[in-house]
């Protein structure tokens, strides 16, 4: 089983005055009655309601939102027309650990090619002007890291899910549409634009992967095991859905 980078489900919609707004249904862990409907900075609507309650009920809480849907859309859609993907050069925005640091790109013909975090910047040192290559090394530098942040965070977690017997083997991958997955014999998988985001955004991906160990399915003891260990992890995740965009610029 894995962590999605984005949420899928039944796709639903409905008409504020003259426009059609689209929607995503999905299943809330924790059937607690409500419906609850984000807005992602990428437009996306998703709307988490118990499984038992019908799609007419999820319809009405939805319309009765719309005005502020509307709104929240409007305004997204307004920002997203000043974001344009990354070009790797000086002055533009990166992350790391859920901080943002300004890219430095040193052009140093006779300097080993390298990637360093100094200061508040990270310093890029390429022979020669190079966007292609600029990336190429961002990306390395950021797989390195991500394998000792995630296997410091990987033992953090352990020492809380009591139910894993012996700490299970991990690997970085990068995945288009998954933060992280285990496999039924407990191998664990791990993005590594993960390590962009904030560490209990991190050590929530370890740990959604760990309970699967236990409990492959998102059953009703896999969520116990969740909120056993991390009873806030619900924020934790809209914390982490809501970088997704400032991560996956490029």
């Amino acid at each position: 089983m894995s962590v999605p980078i984005t949420e899928s489900g039944q796709i639903m919609s409905f008409h504020y005055g003259d426009d059609a707004i689209v929607f995503e249904r999905v299943t809330r862990p924790q059937a607690t009655g409500k419906v609850l409907i984000k807005i992602h900075p990428d437009c996306r609507v998703v709307v988490s309601a118990p499984k038992d309650a019908s799609n007419d009920v999820v319809l009405h809480a939805v319309k009765k939102r719309g005005r502020w849907i509307y709104e929240q859309l409007r305004e997204f859609k307004r920002l997203l027309e000043f974001t344009t993907p990354r070009k790797y050069i000086s002055g533009e925005s990166h992350y790391y650990l859920g901080k943002q640091y300004l890219l430095k790109v040193i052009t140093a013909p006779d300097q080993i090619q390298s990637v360093k975090l100094l200061r508040g910047k990270l310093e890029v040192s390429v022979r020669n002007q190079s966007t292609d290559k600029v990336k190429a090394l961002l990306n390395d530098w950021y797989k390195a890291r991500a394998r000792e942040v995630f296997s410091k965070r990987l033992d953090a977690m352990l020492e809380h899910t009591l139910w894993v017997a012996e700490r299970p083997s991990f690997r970085v991958l990068t995945m288009q549409t998954q933060w992280g997955s285990c496999s039924r014999n407990g191998r664990i998988t791990l993005n590594p634009h993960l390590v962009k985001a904030h560490r209990d955004c991190i050590d929530y991906v370890i740990l959604h992967e760990l309970c699967h160990i236990a409990e492959f399915n998102h059953s009703e003891r896999f969520y116990r095991l969740m909120n056993q260990v991390m009873p806030q992890w619900e924020r934790i995740k809209y914390r982490l859905d809501e970088m997704v965009n400032l991560i996956f610029l490029d």
